[in-house]
């Protein structure tokens, strides 16, 4: 009974290790940039795949914590390491390698490093804070990887952006990981309207994005998620 009840409460603790493991082939792979790979799929495009798989996880390592009733302190922090790895340094890891290949001036392309070095900021703030439960405090560190993926597909196929705007892009970014906005949560409140307007109205601009964007809307949804916490700041 012991065994099963150890067994039991590290399922959670095994699918976060899968966010982990997902993470850090994401960043093997980005090294890879351009070379093609498995069907067909280009090496940075690859490592947006294993993120995706990595977010997966990472929804379902609280979920199933849940229903087993297995929630830990371990399992919080064992979270949070695998974010900061899968959220953070494998974004950067891609971005950095797709600056080198476009032939941006080195210090910029280690600037990237910003970006898990604010995101392990952000979660640890993140777990420490008692207040950050149906609102957030900053920009969490996988609404940053999603902007990343979807900016960095645009910025792969068109080199022609400025470095300096990559940069700022970098530096703004991170900040947001880190700032004092308090931006709602992207769970829905049952089937009220009234006390999930916010959610409905990013949903719907999050389709329309993708429809017209594609994987690159999903940097488009980020900002207008950011604009949306703005808007609605006094209804907090």
């Amino acid at each position: 009974m012991k065994l099963l009840t150890t067994i039991k409460n590290n399922i959670p603790n095994a699918i976060t290790c899968l966010n982990l493991l997902c993470g850090s082939l994401a960043i093997i792979v980005a090294f890879k940039t351009f070379d093609t790979m498995l069907w067909g799929l280009q090496g940075y495009q690859w490592a947006f795949v294993l993120i995706a798989l990595a977010a997966v996880a990472d929804f379902a390592d609280g979920l199933v914590a849940r229903l087993l009733h297995a929630v830990s302190p371990l399992g919080a922090e064992l979270d949070s390491l695998s974010d900061c790895v899968s959220f953070g340094l494998a974004p950067a890891i891609i971005l950095y390698n797709v600056m080198v290949a476009a032939g941006c001036p080195s210090w910029m392309c280690y600037a990237t490093m910003l970006i898990p070095v604010f995101g392990a900021l952000r979660l640890a703030r993140f777990n420490v804070d008692t207040n950050q439960t149906t609102t957030f405090t900053g920009l969490p560190i996988p609404a940053n990887a999603i902007f990343w993926i979807g900016f960095i597909h645009y910025y792969a196929v068109h080199h022609t952006i400025s470095p300096w705007v990559v940069l700022a892009l970098i530096v703004v970014m991170s900040l947001l990981m880190v700032c004092n906005l308090r931006m709602f949560s992207l769970k829905m409140h049952g089937f009220s309207l009234k006390e999930s307007y916010r959610q409905c109205v990013l949903l719907l601009g999050a389709i329309t994005f993708l429809a017209l964007a594609g994987v690159a809307g999903l940097a488009c949804i980020i900002i207008f998620y950011v604009v949306l916490s703005l808007i609605f700041k006094e209804k907090e």
